[in-house]
């Protein structure tokens, strides 16, 4: 037998400390609640589902909930795992402000990468973020909430031009882009650039719809592709929604392997594409972010949702892609536990993952801790070019 390799490296409890330690950053997050809520619509922000909550049925008995009494609980002055009345209860005596300021604090995040085109009227701005949390905040913009700001006084001829003049003006200190194209559509949309005419047909009949009363939504392939290719003209890495969400979209076309004829057409123009969240098609984006330089993903959302189970998935994570190709995500809206569970369970799941291949002898403690901090936070830092201090 071989003798027993020496090493003067550190030990995989070392290792746990320095996941735990790793100032994070959460390249694709929203801020928190503005405003009190009651039990009931706080419950309805800790499922995806937008239906109400059958009689007798608390969405604390599910994954997240069991997570939030698990790890937000002793933030509060609980005991780990204290009943949902009594989380709700001390919960209750903080405003949001200072439930925010607890939370996310104690998620260990330096840099939150703020998408700020859902609902930012009911959370606390970037500005009053940024004023309470030694922390930086920088904007990722959304795709088609620019494109709905600027119909309404838009014309068919001219609304091509207009959205491009928009985007602009909306990215000016913005890192990055993001598109809901998975909600609006899907990911089976033919991947060429449209046309100056099929953008034209298309958006005569969408603001004649406004005209009539609709409310300003895209959904029409075409434009969604116009403003696809419009971001990826501005050579910003461009977020992609991509798998688990909420009944608005069709999950059996947002499978991110879908995407391949249109990775394929934008290849070559400089432009990085993350695939966001991906549960529970996480490992088809590996293979994408294998096979194609400019992709990356994360499995943000997912890692909140699966709970306890969340190990599985960050352990998915890791199978194919090149450890330079991932990232770290919470994708948390609302209420502030989730800003702080997504760093909790991420940091869980890398933990046992890595430090599982440390013990077994398959990686060294070295290369463990180096993988833990691109993904965590340096292969953020290259991707969307934020400081490095």
């Amino acid at each position: 037998m071989p003798a027993e390799p020496t090493s003067t490296e550190p030990t995989p409890a070392e290792l746990r400390r320095h996941i735990a330690a790793l100032p994070l950053i959460d390249h694709h997050v929203h801020a928190s609640l503005a405003s009190p809520v009651t039990r009931g619509r706080f419950e309805t922000l800790i499922t995806e589902s937008d239906r109400p909550i059958p009689a007798g049925v608390t969405q604390f008995d599910s994954q997240i909930g069991f997570a939030i009494r698990r790890h937000c609980a002793p933030l509060l002055g609980l005991p780990p795992h204290a009943s949902a009345d009594a989380y709700w209860a001390a919960r209750s005596e903080r405003t949001p402000e200072e439930l925010s300021d607890l939370f996310l604090a104690a998620a260990g995040v330096s840099d939150w990468l703020l998408d700020t085109g859902f609902k930012s009227d009911e959370l606390l701005s970037p500005d009053t973020l940024a004023e309470r949390l030694p922390a930086r905040f920088s904007e990722i913009v959304r795709l088609e909430t620019v494109l709905e700001g600027i119909a309404p006084t838009s014309g068919a001829a001219r609304l091509a031009d207009d959205f491009r003049t928009a985007l602009a003006d909306a990215t000016a200190s913005a890192v990055g882009l993001k598109s809901i194209i998975a909600y609006r559509y899907g990911f089976d949309f033919a991947p060429a650039r449209p046309s100056a005419q099929e953008v034209e047909r298309a958006a005569g009949a969408w603001l004649r719809e406004l005209e009539a009363g609709a409310p300003v939504r895209v959904s029409d392939p075409v434009l969604l592709r116009m403003a696809l290719w419009t971001g990826v003209d501005t050579g910003l890495p461009l977020q992609l929604h991509a798998g688990y969400g909420d009944p608005d979209l069709d999950l059996r076309r947002c499978d991110p392997l879908l995407l391949m004829p249109w990775l394929k057409e934008i290849e070559g123009t400089g432009t990085d594409v993350v695939l966001l969240h991906c549960y529970p098609f996480q490992r088809n984006a590996g293979f994408l972010a294998q096979v194609f330089p400019h992709v990356y993903f994360d499995v943000g959302l997912g890692v909140n949702y699966t709970g306890a189970a969340s190990t599985a998935v960050v352990a998915e994570s890791l199978e194919l892609a090149p450890f330079t190709k991932v990232l770290y995500s919470s994708d948390a809206w609302g209420p502030p536990e989730l800003h702080l569970l997504g760093s909790v369970l991420w940091r869980r799941g890398m933990s046992r993952a890595l430090g599982g291949w440390v013990e077994e002898g398959e990686w060294s403690e070295a290369d463990a801790v180096r993988v833990a901090t691109m993904i965590g936070r340096t292969n953020a830092q290259r991707l969307y070019g934020l400081p490095h201090a």
